[in-house]
């Protein structure tokens, strides 16, 4: 083999088989702890994300190193137990003081942030050049920290991830509700007897320990975006807080299969880097296609909405000219529609051809006549803006020229309930502001001498 390949012919199917029968129990570990990491990470994360805290675990990740240092230096020992502690304590620390400088000091909440990580970073690197520095067992290996490295993950470190998970998912599950609450609305919480400093601490203790167990997987660099992107791209599909989390849990198992699979086919490319990589990868899937709130979707729904705004535009005006005819048959011609509503041709002559489709207006060689099934959606339409603008004219006291413009973007939401609604607000309503008849539920009842004036298109 030459230079720098990834999959070295022709062992990529032999590598794939050989990953998923754990010929090398090591490859175990990294993925038990990967899937552990990210489904528990994941979760507690997305209270941070909703708490709009969403860098405090980059914070508490570069915190931790300090405290990653001291317990070296007093014990000697890279025992996953001794290390854990070591770093909970300096991140707890890191959370204290981002919490209370910005309640005590005139200092921001961002730079409290940005503060507490430069320095607690910088003290950890001091410390980790000085262990360096002596000449000391068991000392190789712990610059690894910063970024990661999951190949050195040993049946300790995953009993400790086991751990730590099991008790942060059934805390959460436990004291879900308080949570929410917490999350949403803090103030209530506190009216109706919540112990609201409490939960907070149980919090940041939950998220302090998700992030000081993920270093050895992950690094200090990267933590952040284990905590945060699952919940970033699970709320794309799901607008219920337990089904977001419940997907952010996946989406974290999930990347960390890919990045372990990629790392063992590939034994150059970090497990750590590729689980972040992995993330951003579904996140920006999930930005595009979820199916209620991806970009793809809204973006359909969009032109979806611009067709039926300029469908029924066209049929409301198609109504004000058979009103104006006194409800003749006569066809329409395009020159007659586009003297009441400006639009370019080619978008008027297609949108006549989707209401032709739809049954809605028929088209000849003489013109444009509204079908029955036309005639009392438009009926229904025109009543609906005619109603609006009485509304606006009585209740919010507009003039009859501003009155049009609302009118013309709030028919097309208008629910039959609402204008029930209206109808009843508006019982003596027989005409609109501009003089025009409110038409009623039958098109046929609607036929009147044609007035002079009227309504604008």
């Amino acid at each position: 083999m030459t230079g720098f390949e990834l999959f070295p012919p022709p062992s990529l199917w032999q590598n794939w088989l050989g990953f998923w029968r754990f010929e090398d129990m090591n490859v175990l570990w990294v993925l038990m702890g990967s899937i552990l990491l990210g489904m528990s990470a994941s979760v507690i994360g997305g209270f941070a994300f909703l708490r709009k805290r969403a860098l405090i675990g980059d914070a508490l990740a570069h915190a931790a190193l300090p405290g990653v240092m001291m317990a070296f230096l007093l014990f000697q020992t890279r025992d996953p137990l001794v290390i854990f502690i070591g770093a909970l304590c300096s991140s707890f620390i890191g959370f204290f003081l981002i919490d209370w400088l910005p309640k005590n000091t005139k200092i921001k909440a961002d730079a409290a942030l940005a503060i507490t990580l430069s320095f607690f970073f910088a003290i950890g690197l001091m410390l980790l050049s000085f262990i360096q520095g002596l000449e000391v067992n068991n000392k190789s290996g712990l610059d690894k920290i910063l970024f990661g490295q999951a190949a050195a993950m040993t049946e300790g470190d995953i009993k400790l991830l086991a751990y730590v998970t099991l008790f942060v998912l059934s805390t959460v599950i436990l004291f879900f509700q308080k949570f929410r609450l917490i999350a949403f609305n803090q103030s209530y919480a506190r009216t109706i007897g919540i112990a609201v400093n409490r939960y907070e601490l149980l919090l940041a203790l939950l998220i302090v320990m998700s992030v000081v167990v993920g270093l050895q997987l992950v690094g200090v660099v990267l933590m952040a975006a284990v905590l945060l992107t699952p919940m970033a791209a699970a709320r794309f599909w799901s607008n219920q807080l337990a089904h977001i989390l419940v997907i952010a849990s996946l989406l974290g198992g999930l990347s960390a299969l890919i990045s372990t699979q990629i790392s063992y086919m590939a034994p150059a490319m970090p497990t750590g880097p590729w689980m972040v990589v992995s993330l951003s990868l579904l996140f920006i899937i999930s930005l595009l296609f979820a199916p209620k709130k991806g970009l793809l979707k809204q973006y359909a729904d969009y032109k979806r909405l611009r067709q039926k705004v300029a469908e029924e535009n066209i049929l409301r005006t198609l109504y004000k000219l058979v009103e104006r005819n006194h409800f003749s048959h006569a066809p329409l011609t395009l020159a007659d529609i586009q003297s009441f509503r400006s639009m370019p041709s080619n978008c008027l002559q297609s949108t006549l051809k989707q209401l032709n489709k739809k049954g809605l207006v028929h088209t000849s060689s003489l013109g444009f006549t509204l079908t029955k099934k036309g005639l009392d959606n438009a009926t229904q339409l025109t009543r609906r803006h005619r109603l609006w603008e009485n509304y606006l004219n009585e209740q919010a006291d507009l003039s009859p020229e501003q009155v049009h413009q609302q009118a013309e973007r709030i028919e097309h939401i208008l629910t039959a309930e609402q204008e029930a609604q209206l109808q009843q607000e508006l019982s003596n309503s027989q005409q609109d502001p501009h003089g025009n008849q409110i038409p009623s539920h039958h098109p046929q009842t609607n036929r009147h001498p044609k007035r002079e004036g009227g309504e604008k298109f």
